[in-house]
């Protein structure tokens, strides 16, 4: 059993060794940019179309994010109190991650968000992470940026039990994201900073611009808001299809499954 990426392959090309029909044996994974490669060099793969099929159904499984803040100590202890720490609730899929039991509200132009959770541990700026729909309750809509990218946004009103506090800046709509650990970098073929094309299967919906965000402790997950879920019908603990990369799909001659 192998993992074969296009690096290996181009290995293979570099020393003259790459052959004009490539074996796929049972239990190897040929990563999508792989197989790619083979097919632009009109090379064919020889194996049962079982293995193929096998071998580009790359799935990740769904967690969704309701919203949530994340506060800086400083902001944390002005809402809290000075002696007040984070409780965990429970844990969360990603290593050192937890809901809190703790929550506040959100207070907006024209309306409030309530029993909105904090997640820990604290971070150094605190963010707060809504839906767009959410934005329509709150009357205030904040751009789509990966997390901690909060230069430019808008602020918000965040109540506590003991005090209130008003951000400047820090109230973003999370851009969509897939964690992978280095391993799983490897078998998806990406890097840092890639991104993925996904499918969902209930409602077929194709979000078309994931970002890959590769550490060695990530737990494999693609993160969504309220609102991309229930457009695709998904849940926590779901899967979606990878069907290409970097906006690129990939080829759907060797057995890449189509709808209809």
């Amino acid at each position: 059993m192998a993992v074969i990426t296009e690096k290996c392959l181009r290995s293979l090309l570099s020393k003259q060794k790459l052959p004009k029909e490539f074996p796929l044996q049972e239990g190897d994974k040929l990563t999508p940019s792989a197989k790619d490669f083979l097919l632009d060099r009109k090379i064919p793969i020889v194996a049962d179309k079982a293995v193929v099929s096998n071998s580009v159904q790359l799935t990740i499984p769904v967690g969704v994010s309701n919203r949530h803040a994340h506060l800086s100590e400083y902001h944390f202890h002005l809402l809290f109190g000075d002696r007040a720490s984070l409780t965990v609730l429970r844990s969360l899929s990603q290593p050192g991650q937890f809901a809190a039991y703790e929550t506040v509200t959100i207070v907006g132009q024209k309306g409030v968000l309530q029993n909105v959770r904090i997640l820990g541990p604290l971070r150094n700026h605190t963010q707060i992470e809504i839906s767009k729909t959410d934005g329509f309750t709150l009357g205030v809509h904040p751009p789509i940026r990966p997390s901690g990218l909060i230069e430019g946004t808008p602020g918000i009103t965040i109540v506590g039990p003991v005090g209130s506090v008003t951000i400047d800046t820090g109230l973003i709509i999370a851009k969509n994201h897939v964690h992978l650990s280095k391993a799983d970098a490897k078998i998806f073929d990406v890097i840092n900073g890639d991104s993925l094309i996904v499918k969902s299967n209930k409602r077929p919906v194709i979000f078309h611009d994931v970002t890959v965000r590769v550490q060695e402790e990530y737990q494999l997950e693609f993160h969504i808001d309220m609102d991309e879920a229930n457009a695709s019908g998904v849940n926590t603990g779901d899967t979606v299809r990878v069907i290409g990369k970097n906006r690129s799909l990939f080829s759907t001659i060797l057995g890449d499954e189509q709808d209809g």
